[in-house]
Formats: structure tokens, sequence, C-alpha cells
């Protein structure tokens, strides 16, 4: 039919290509050329509308190139006409110039297929997401106003664990299956895309408000109720949706993701299975800006002065409840910010915990911990630090050996340092961190169990874990002057590390009379603001001059010493 139409456009008027063609002849054959092409990719739309996999040829193919390749070569169709006439010879190497040439284009044209694909699935990709947003958006919402694009990403839970399982193959196996069975549940007007690793998202287009793109969600977790068989064996799938709406036209694709990501890191945080954008929830996205600055302040020279901006270490005394004296320290990370000011610690570590930064933070800590140790050590008055170290730490094979070495180079017994962790950091990889941690304690450093009560597992890490010490959280001492429940498990941590044979450490000890009940409970010491808070260790130096013992023994009111 593309021929006969191109036929019919040439015999209008006789296309004749002579030693001297006319102008009238070249467009003839601009308009005969035309006709085959909207004939031929006419045709085409209409079969693939109409054929089974006519959705994905409509996603994934893009014309343009192809159209290009096909004009040029129908254009330089006279040129082979006129070469024959000049000379048979000449004919083979016009036909071998315009195959390198419909190669060439033909071979970009699959490239930029390729680069919108995903490789293992077949879905589109990121790039063709971005771009399906912004072609997409523009004019979204003219004739229904309350239309708009929502994105929904969908992150697969647990999906490390069939890679670890049953190996990398069947995973891709089963990222397969998902995106068959994602791909059948969105509507022909929708967008199925693979993010990458066993993120997928789910462009839809015809989204009327915030209870449309949850009930959308809610239809695609219903696609995992089904089990995936993996060689017979039942692989149940669950995945945590983030939702975000596109609030105006020609918004991008990049800030309607990021919107997305944020959504779907909140629903995991609070164990939903779905979760709409808001912008309460924009905290859960990391900080690039401060990261960065974060990356200058670590590698930048310690500042003699606390005030200054920078990194800078506090320390908070431990005291002894038994004699009242100071038997170690903890020491607490501080940043201020030239621009924001000081910046908590907990937005400190949520920013930097899960990237290379935290290494480098940690080095620095212990590096300037273990010196000061040395200085108050020569001074002749020698205080055990605390050092908290995050998980990332924990798997790096070298922290061991860095801390062996630093403890040579300042000549500071190992017994002098020791290093807490949180059960999170344990239950992340057991295997490996007790690796690492038994190697620490067989070098003589001792490891404290921070934050006890708060995780899970944790009477196991108490009877397999090298422990030296258990630090009891806040949260219960806070409270057990006036809470029976916090006062009771208080007492029955303490019970249980005395029986195991470890020290015990109340977090949080902000009046007398909370001082006094763990006394009597046998509790072994106690930081807090009720002896001091953190503090630079020139200011330390002081406090420690300063400070008069509080023993139970003492009448009430004998208070300790504050810091400045």
């Amino acid at each position: 039919m593309a021929l006969a139409g191109a036929a019919a456009v040439a015999g209008v008027a006789g296309l004749h290509i002579g030693a001297e063609p006319r102008w009238d002849d070249a467009l003839l054959t601009v308009a005969a050329a035309a006709a085959w092409i909207l004939a031929r990719y006419a045709i085409d739309a209409v079969i693939a509308r109409w054929s089974s996999d006519g959705r994905k040829r409509r996603r994934v193919q893009r014309w343009g190139v192809e159209l290009f390749a096909t004009a040029a070569l129908l254009l330089l169709g006279p040129v082979v006409l006129a070469a024959a006439q000049v000379g048979l010879a000449l004919v083979p190497l016009v036909l071998l110039a315009l195959h390198a040439v419909h190669r060439m284009v033909r071979s970009a044209g699959e490239y930029e297929r390729a680069s919108r694909v995903d490789a293992l699935t077949g879905l589109p990709n990121r790039r063709a997401l971005q771009t399906s947003v912004a072609e997409r958006g523009v004019g979204r919402g003219l004739h229904r106003p309350e239309r708009r694009l929502a994105l929904l990403l969908l992150d697969l839970d647990r999906f490390r664990t069939v890679n670890d399982a049953l190996g990398h193959t069947s995973g891709d196996r089963l990222l397969v299956e998902v995106a068959r069975r994602l791909a059948a549940a969105v509507p022909a007007h929708d967008l199925v895309v693979r993010l990458g690793g066993d993120e997928f998202a789910v462009l839809a287009t015809r989204v009327d408000g915030p209870a449309a793109a949850r009930r959308l969600a809610a239809h695609l977790s219903e696609a995992f109720v089904r089990p995936f068989a993996l060689d017979g064996l039942p692989i149940d799938v669950s995945a945590s949706i983030g939702i975000a709406l596109q609030c105006e036209r020609g918004g991008d694709g990049a800030s309607l993701l990021r919107q997305a990501e944020s959504a779907m890191y909140d629903a995991k945080e609070r164990g939903d299975q779905i979760a709409l954008y808001a912008r309460d929830a924009e905290h859960h996205t990391p900080d690039l800006t401060l990261l960065a600055d974060l990356r200058l302040a670590v590698q930048a020279e310690p500042a003699n002065d606390p005030a200054a901006d920078g990194i800078t270490l506090y320390y908070q005394p431990q005291i002894a409840i038994a004699t009242g004296e100071v038997v170690g320290v903890e020491a607490l990370l501080r940043w201020r910010h030239p621009v924001r000011g000081m910046v908590g610690p907990e937005k400190l570590l949520r920013v930097a915990e899960q990237t290379p930064v935290m290494r480098l933070l940690t080095s620095r800590v212990l590096r300037e911990v273990i010196a000061q140790l040395a200085a108050w050590r020569a001074a002749g008055r020698p205080l055990r630090a605390s050092v908290n170290v995050s998980v990332r730490d924990l798997h790096a094979t070298d922290i061991a050996d860095e801390i062996d070495e630093l403890l040579h180079r300042y000549a500071v017994p190992a017994d002098l340092l020791q290093l807490e962790i949180t059960e999170s950091a344990l239950m992340a990889d057991p295997h490996r961190v007790l690796h690492t941690i038994t190697r620490l304690d067989r070098m003589g450093v001792a490891i404290s169990l921070d934050d006890f009560g708060t995780g899970y597992s944790s009477l196991q890490h108490l009877r397999r874990l090298p422990l030296s010490e258990v630090k009891v959280d806040r949260s219960f001492v806070l409270g057990m002057a006036t809470d029976r429940g916090d006062a009771a498990i208080v007492r029955s941590v303490i019970a249980l590390a005395d029986s195991l044979g470890l020290r015990v450490v109340a977090e949080g000890v902000e009046d007398e009379r909370t001082w006094r009940l763990l006394a009597s409970a046998g509790c072994h010491a106690a930081q807090g603001w009720f002896h001091a808070r953190p503090m630079p260790a020139p200011d330390l130096a002081g406090w420690l001059i300063r400070y008069r013992p509080l023993r139970p023994g003492r009448e009430p009111g004998a208070l300790a010493v504050p810091a400045p």
C-alpha cells in the first residue's frame, strides 16, 4: 500500500530523472517519498494498536530516527537512478554508500531505544520515565484540571534475602516475574518502569487526586498477594509504595521521583505499605549539600576554640555510684556549621551514616580521642573514654588495625578505650560484626552495648558477644523515679547484667532521686546532667578540679559541682 501510494504520486506528472533533472522532478520525488512514509507508518501504527504487544511497542519505540533514515534513503533513490543512466558500474558504489548510511542510522536508533529500556525486564528505565513525565505533563489537566500525573515508587521488601538464599540468578528471575505482573496490573495508558535494583515505578496519567492514587497503590499491592514460583518454591513478595502527585504542569521527573522516594522511605520507617508524599516527609531525603560540607569539615584541621565552626568533641563524665569517683567519659560529637549553626547529632548521623563520610568521621574521632587519652595520662589523670561507632564502621575490616595503630602511636593502653555499639548495628550483619568486635576484645578494647532494651534479641547478644558493659537507655532511666514500669525494667537489666559479670551504666540521670534509686538497685555507674553536661576537654579539666564526689551515704543536697 505504501509503494502504491508513492507510485500514484509519481505517476501524476510522470516522474523522469534524466541527465539534467528539472526542479519539478525534485519536488515530485519529495512528494512521492512523503506519500510512502505516511502510508508506511500509518499502517504500522494501526497494526501495533491491534496487536497484543502494541502497548509495549508504543512505549518503547521511538520513530524519530527511523523516519529520518527512511526519508534519507527515499530521497537518495533518484541518485541511484541517475548513476545507472551514467553507467551501471557506478550503481554498486552508490548502493554500498547507501547501505553504510542506513546501518549507521539504524544503529543510532537501536542505541537510542536501548538507552531507554531496562535490559533485564524489558521495561522502560529511569531515563524513559523522566522523558515521559516531561511529555505527558505538558498540557495535562487543560480539560480536566483535577486530573494530574501520579508517580508510585515500589521498593521490594527483603529482596536481599532472596539473593542471599537462592542466588542472584534466581533474584533476576524474580525481578522479571515482578515486572510482568506489574505490567499486567497497570492500565494501557500508564507506564511501568524499572528504576534499578529492586525498585519499580508506575506513572499514572489519569489520577483525580490522593484518594485515587491510594486506590491505585492498593491495586498494585494486591498484585503481590499470590506468591511467585521459582523452581517450584513459592516466594512471598511485598513492596513499600511511595506516592507523589504532580502539583503543576511541566514539572520535572527528577523532583517527582525524589518526592515519591521520600514517601517510600516514610512508609518503610512507619511500617506502612503505602505512604503519600507530604512536605514534612522531606527529611528522609539525604541533604547532599550538608553531606558535602561535613566532608570538608572532617578533613579540616581541628580548631583550638570549641566555639569555632567545625568538628568538636565534647566529653560527659561517667560517675561510679558506689564511690562517686569519675571512672570515665563518653566522647560526643558536635558540629558547628558556618551557616546553619549547631547541627544536631541525629541529623548529622542520618546524613552521613550510609555514606563513606561516616568512616572518615569515625577515623577522625578515634584519632582525637586517643590523642586526648594520651594527654590525660601524661597529666596524671588517666580516664577511660567511650566512642560510639556505627554499623558501617563495624563492617570495615580495617577498623581494628586502625585502632591498634593509634594506640601504639600515642602509647595508650587498650583498656582506656571503649567502643559503644547498638543492637541495630549488631543485627545488620551479626557474623561480620561478631568477627570485628571479637578481635577488638582480644586487643583489650572494651565493648559496650548502648541503648540496651530498645532493640531486639538482646538476651542472645548478652550471651554470645564479648561485652564488658551494658548501658541502660535514657528513656527508661528518666522515668524510673515516677513510673513503676520503668523502674522495674531498670532493676531487671541491672540484675541480669550483674549475673553475667557486666558493668551497668545508666544514661540520662538528671536528679538526685534517680541517682539514689540506681544506687539501691546496684547500678555501677551513671552519666547525665545531674553531675555534668557534655563539655570540651579544656572545660572538663577545670571541672575535674572542682568536682566533689557525692556518695549514696551523704546527706541529700550534697551535690556535685556542676560544669560551668
